[in-house]
């Protein structure tokens, strides 16, 4: 089978990925699903792979296939698995979890003592087919794309992941702002749309994410490129701040607003990543704010995640591209020039 492999860590998007012939995968245990790849989200997380980000976090043997936003029908099933058989449409977590160490049984997959992340610990779905678990499949309502919804297996929950702990602070009239409408945060968006009474205030340096946001529910929005963020948000809520935060561009710039943007007890999620955190311990306390980070959501959460966009609360933006041009979209992403989410679809 065809499947676009990393070979060495590099800068370079245009010479990232390899693609070549390798054998397809065989299931060696009773519980492991093998399934036919129709769509591979990319995700900014590929690019910080492929850059050597994640070298010192998690283990990796090169050369890998990457891809972890993975959706597809399923092709072959281990003699135990009864959740799904061929020919089911499914969306896959992106980890492989054992289900018996003690964060598994407390209901926290990210956690998993013993698990295997597909595209970054172990071979992804940039390839026509890839191999996981029973524990990491969801099947798809009649009618779901599994190439469409792809991106959902980590960009969807990860933004789940954030609203919905966001969420749980929020009150009716609350305000909650959203930096970074792009891949991310417009998925984002619209679950803390359906999943809240708040105020959302979105912010942005380009146009046409401010409009998108408008579109998506979002009560006010922020052009952070030509007009004072934390200004804006303090003459929204009468010099309140906002209750919650939730950073989908984690850079040093936007980190620091924190101070300046939340409200006294709220939070300031970072979902997106790179940058750092500066501020005064001072700040901390005299706010009595949190940082919070987001790690992928978990299997139950995409569950919910899959039910809201049946239910067609979620919508995503999304542009189809064959294997072959993949690293034209590492480029792309790479300069800030994709709208929404990339959708790798096999050969």
């Amino acid at each position: 089978m065809q499947a676009a492999r990393l070979h060495e860590y590099t800068d370079e998007m245009s010479e990232a990925l390899e693609v070549e012939e390798i054998d397809r995968p065989e299931l060696e245990k009773s519980d492991e699903v093998l399934i036919e790849v129709s769509g591979a989200g990319w995700c900014q997380t590929d690019n910080h792979i492929i850059e050597g980000m994640w070298e010192a976090y998690a283990p990796q043997d090169l050369p890998m296939t990457l891809g972890h936003e993975n959706a597809g029908i399923v092709a072959e099933v281990g003699e135990e698995v009864t959740l799904v058989e061929e020919g089911d449409p499914v969306i896959c977590h992106p980890v492989q979890t054992c289900g018996i160490c003690r964060p598994c049984r407390l209901g926290e997959d990210m956690y998993c003592e013993n698990s295997a992340f597909n595209g970054l610990t172990t071979d992804g779905g940039f390839a026509e087919y890839l191999q996981t678990n029973e524990r990491a499949v969801i099947p798809l309502p009649d009618g779901v794309d599994p190439t469409e919804i792809a991106p959902h297996a980590d960009a969807g929950i990860t933004a789940y992941h954030a609203v919905k702990k966001a969420a749980r602070e929020l009150n009716p009239g609350d305000t909650c702002v959203v930096i970074g409408v792009g891949g991310l945060g417009h998925i984002g968006l619209q679950c803390l749309d359906a999943t809240s009474g708040a105020d959302i205030v979105a912010a942005d340096i380009k146009a046409e994410a401010l409009e998108l946001a408008e579109d998506l529910g979002a009560r006010h929005t922020v052009n952070s490129s030509d007009e004072d963020l934390p200004g804006a948000v303090m003459d929204f809520t009468d010099d309140e701040g906002a209750q919650q935060v939730i950073d989908f561009v984690g850079a040093d710039e936007t980190t620091g607003l924190a101070p300046e943007l939340v409200a006294a007890g709220g939070d300031h999620h970072i979902v997106g990543y790179g940058g750092h955190i500066h501020e005064p311990s001072q700040a901390l306390v005299d706010g009595e704010f949190a940082y919070r980070g987001t790690l992928v959501g978990k299997y139950a959460e995409l569950q919910e995640l899959v039910a809201l966009v049946d239910r067609g609360d979620v919508e995503l933006r999304t542009e189809r591209h064959d294997l072959a041009e993949i690293n034209t979209v590492a480029e792309r992403l790479e300069h800030n020039e994709i709208e929404g989410r990339a959708v790798i679809t096999p050969p």
